[in-house]
Order: structure tokens, then C-alpha cells, then sequence
């Protein structure tokens, strides 16, 4: 078995507008690859083509050109064992609200081709902890059990590669905590999860490796510590006692800013100098400092600087 979950070569899709005659490319031969048993972050603004290349995965649309492998199988060859490999959890809530949780899992297992004694109801529900609503009606179902519901549907085909679709979209605090601790129980247990969400810090914690793309195109693709990295910017903020707000500071590559009477916020370039010269000057000037804290890049700066959104 390859060692890759997926595998993306020069994946393009083209859509062509008929009034205009243009062509929009939504996909630009992409490249990448999602290793076996990790948690890959596929992040990117709205219309970056995240939905396109998921689309293209879940067979609802046909790419233009390039390769994309799926557990060993080639779609162009072998699309109905790519489907098999794949279970997609959307970013809507598509449940029929009159069937239970156990009805709409033997369902959806049918639908698969899964033989009844083959179909593993009870086990995905206890894994995604819905095991005490099996026979309850969906529309009973609290907003955070109806998306752990949807992870489950995902699930009945024991597909090797789970793709969640922003599933943490509109839910609370509490909720998202609740999901991502089964999504992370599913990739212990060997599961290889892809995910796309918008919220940055959430792909910072949970995911291994990161791909952002932008327009179509590739922009990003490491670790998320590696990735952080990229980012040149510090920002140091020093609390500090009865600073005239109208002092002038100025130091080689680096831009002051006074906030308060007892604060100060610095950034500078991390290589440029080391933080001694600035506690020097700060001290030269006369301030005197009581507390400092600082601020380090986090993935939501590399997003920004790498998409300018």
C-alpha cells in the first residue's frame, strides 16, 4: 500500500463561461500529497477553490487535467473505489428530521452497498458517542449531536480518508471542542483526516501539515510550526510607568507605538537585531518598565501575507 492517503499531480479544472467565451480556472495544476494516518489542513479564502478540488473528490464534478490518486486507486480509472475510500462530511446539515440516527446509518450504508451483516451501525454511533440517541427522531437532535451525526453518515462505509467541509461552521465554543475530540479519537484509530476550515487557529492545533491555497493556486504547503516561521514580524508590549504619550522613540528597523500612559507596543524584524538593543534604549530614554509581553505569528498571519486577505 503506498504510504500516501492522496496524492494531487497538476490537478486543473477549468470552467468556461458560455456567455463570454472566457475561462476561469479554478483549480492551477495543483500538487500535493496527504500522508497515511495525518491531519491535513486545506485552508484558503472564499473561492480559492477549496470546494472545487472536494467536489472533484467526491465525484459531483469532472477535472480538466492532472492525476489525483485515493488510496492507491486512480480516479480516472477507478472512480467508484476513489468514492469508496472517501467519506466527505458536507458543511450542511442534509438529515431527513423523521428518520433516527440508526434508521439514516443503515440508509446510507445501503446506499454504499454495504450487506447488512457487514453494516457496523452500532459501533459508528457509540465512536461518534450517539449511541444512547440511536432511536431517537434526527429532529430531537441538539445542534452539536446532528454535525457528529453527519461525521457518522461519512462513516459507514469505513471509508480509510475523512473530509470535513467547515465543520465547525455556526456552532458554539463548547460544541466545537465536543467535535473535534471525536475527530481526533477517529484519527487515533488510523483514520486520515483532510480538513478545510476558516477557523486559522483551529487548523493551527489540530493539524499536522497545512496547504494553503489561493486563486487555484498553491501558495503554502508545510508543518504549521514551519509555516509560522515564515513569519519575520515580532511585537513586544511593555507596560510601563507615567510615559509622556507625546515622547518621541526612534531606533533603527523598529516602529514604536505609545498606547497609554503606561504602555508601549514595538515590532521589528526577528533577525535584525536582538531584544538587549531595545531594552538598552528603553532604558537610556528613561522609561521604566514593569511588565513585557510578546507576541509571536500564528497561522493566521502566514494566511494573510501569503493570500493578502
Amino acid at each position: 500500500m503506498n504510504k500516501f492517503a492522496l496524492t494531487v499531480e497538476n490537478l486543473t479544472k477549468i470552467y468556461f463561461s458560455s456567455k463570454n467565451k472566457k475561462q476561469n480556472k479554478a483549480l492551477n495544476k495543483l500538487n500535493f500529497e496527504v500522508k497515511q494516518g495525518e491531519v491535513f489542513g486545506l485552508l484558503g479564502p472564499n473561492g480559492a477553490g477549496k470546494t472545487t478540488f472536494l467536489s472533484i473528490l467526491g465525484g459531483t464534478v469532472e477535472k480538466t487535467s492532472g492525476k489525483v490518486n485515493v488510496w492507491g486507486f486512480d480516479l480516472d480509472s477507478n472512480p467508484r473505489q476513489v468514492r469508496a475510500s472517501v467519506g466527505i462530511v458536507p458543511q450542511e446539515v442534509n438529515l431527513d428530521a423523521f428518520f433516527s440516527p440508526k434508521k439514516l446509518l443503515e440508509l446510507q450504508a445501503g446506499l454504499y452497498g454495504v450487506t447488512k451483516k457487514d453494516q457496523i451501525t452500532d459501533l459508528i454511533l457509540k465512536m461518534v458517542a450517539l449511541e444512547d440517541k440511536a432511536d431517537a427522531y434526527s429532529r430531537s437532535l441538539s445542534g452539536g449531536m446532528k454535525r457528529r451525526l453527519l461525521i457518522a453518515k461519512a462513516m459507514v462505509h469505513q471509508p480509510p480518508i475523512l473530509i470535513l467541509d467547515e465543520p465547525t461552521a455556526g456552532v458554539d465554543v463548547e460544541l466545537r471542542n465536543n467535535l473535534w475530540e471525536n475527530v481526533k479519537k477517529l484519527n487515533r484509530e488510523g483514520v486520515t483526516i483532510i480538513l478545510t476550515t476558516h477557523y486559522l487557529l483551529e487548523a493551527q492545533e489540530m493539524c499536522d501539515r497545512v496547504a494553503i491555497i489561493n486563486k487555484g493556486n498553491l501558495v503554502a504547503l508545510d508543518t504549521t510550526e514551519k509555516l509560522i516561521e515564515r513569519i519575520k514580524t515580532k511585537k513586544i508590549n511593555f507596560k510601563v510607568k507615567n510615559i509622556d504619550i507625546h515622547k518621541k522613540l526612534e531606533m533603527r528597523e523598529i516602529k514604536f507605538k505609545i498606547n497609554s500612559e503606561n504602555s508601549i507596543s514595538i515590532t521589528y524584524e526577528k533577525n535584525s537585531l536582538n531584544f538587549e538593543e531595545i531594552f538598552n534604549y528603553l532604558n537610556q530614554k528613561g522609561i521604566e518598565i514593569e511588565d513585557i509581553s510578546t507576541e509571536d505569528g500564528d497561522l493566521e498571519d502566514v494566511f494573510v501575507q501569503l493570500t493578502k486577505h
